[in-house]
């Protein structure tokens, strides 16, 4: 059962941009009334009474470019921003190729256009590699001040109760190597529950918790792969805490991995199929998340962009976000 966080006080609880246009309109009053004198004193009652943006949950979101299919990395970052996130996560091949774009680049034309256009990297994506091989991705992501890696457990798969922990353990005794270059490059591992995977299951996301060797390992977690149960996925957020690194806001809907009409492949987004995402937003703030979030989905087949051209990404992770934010405001 999902147990949402304590109220704080009615001031906490306003929504910031309106409260801030009610500030502004008291302060033109002011001024007009009595001067300049009255509305410098006005200006600082309204900071006092302002609570800072820090105490105020929100999140971090962090654009994954697979969305835009094969597009151009100039035409990919200039959204980053519109979308309401700070960073990219780069996808390569057969979903993306922004990856392989960045090695044709090379790290300094890369970073050149990451401050053109005043995004970060925040996530090198590589499944194809696997937990075993990212020796090179870390010190890649390490050169270009990436924190994070997400990919998935290579493993057997099928297994349950005492042989998953197992082999949970001895996944992630085989990982040690990886983990200590991750952490003395300042470079997070975060492993997704995905299907046919090792990492699968709750319980396997529990186990992966519990077998948890520092902060370098934790967990992407992906709702789709998942049973479409608020209460569990919100007990699950609460279980796994600070281990999670990266939330995608993605739904299983109808599925990816056939070929449908387009609005039932968008049923993968938040807003648009059946997963109420309130209580899992509820959980996140309850666990003060201050990971990554992406809105997410995937297109059929790969390597298609969600939309027929980039501003139609853009506007469909618009409407996710604005769902999103309509969920917290709800929430009150």
């Amino acid at each position: 059962m999902h147990h949402p966080s304590p109220r704080s006080d009615r001031w906490s609880h306003c929504a910031g941009p309106n409260r801030r246009a009610f500030l502004r309109t008291v302060l033109k009053g002011a001024s007009a009334i009595t001067g300049v004198t009255t509305l410098l004193s006005w200006e600082k009652w309204a900071v006092a009474v302002e609570p800072s943006t820090a105490d105020r949950f929100s999140l971090r979101y962090l654009l994954a470019s697979c969305l835009y299919g094969y597009a151009d990395l100039e035409e990919i970052l200039p959204e980053v921003k519109k979308t309401g996130a700070s960073a990219i996560d780069l996808w390569p091949k057969v979903h993306g190729n922004q990856r392989e774009q960045l090695d044709l680049l090379g790290p300094d034309r890369f970073e050149e256009l990451l401050r053109r256009h005043g995004v970060q990297l925040g996530c090198l994506t590589r499944y194809d590699l696997g937990p075993f091989a990212l020796a090179d991705e870390i010190r890649l992501a390490a050169r270009l001040k990436c924190p994070l890696i997400v990919t998935g457990a290579r493993g057997p798969t099928g297994l349950k109760d005492a042989d998953l922990r197992q082999a949970i353990r001895e996944f992630v005794e085989k990982m040690k190597a990886i983990l200590a270059l991750a952490e003395e490059s300042g470079v997070t591992i975060a492993i997704e529950n995905h299907a046919n995977s090792l990492i699968e299951s709750p319980d396997s996301m529990r186990w992966l918790a519990e077998a948890w060797p520092s902060r370098t390992l934790s967990i992407a977690f992906a709702p789709y792969h998942l049973p479409q149960d608020t209460d569990l996925l919100a007990r699950l957020i609460h279980d796994l805490g600070d281990k999670i690194a990266v939330f995608y806001m993605w739904q299983h809907g109808k599925g990816c991995m056939t070929a449908m009409p387009l609005e039932d492949e968008l049923l993968q987004l938040p807003g648009k199929g059946p997963l109420d995402f309130r209580p899992l937003l509820a959980a996140l703030r309850d666990i003060k998340y201050s990971g990554y979030s992406s809105i997410f989905m995937h297109p059929y087949p790969r390597g298609r962009p969600i939309r027929e051209n980039i501003s139609l990404v853009t506007s469909e992770v618009l409407q996710a976000k604005s769902y999103l934010e309509q969920c917290f405001a709800e929430l009150g």
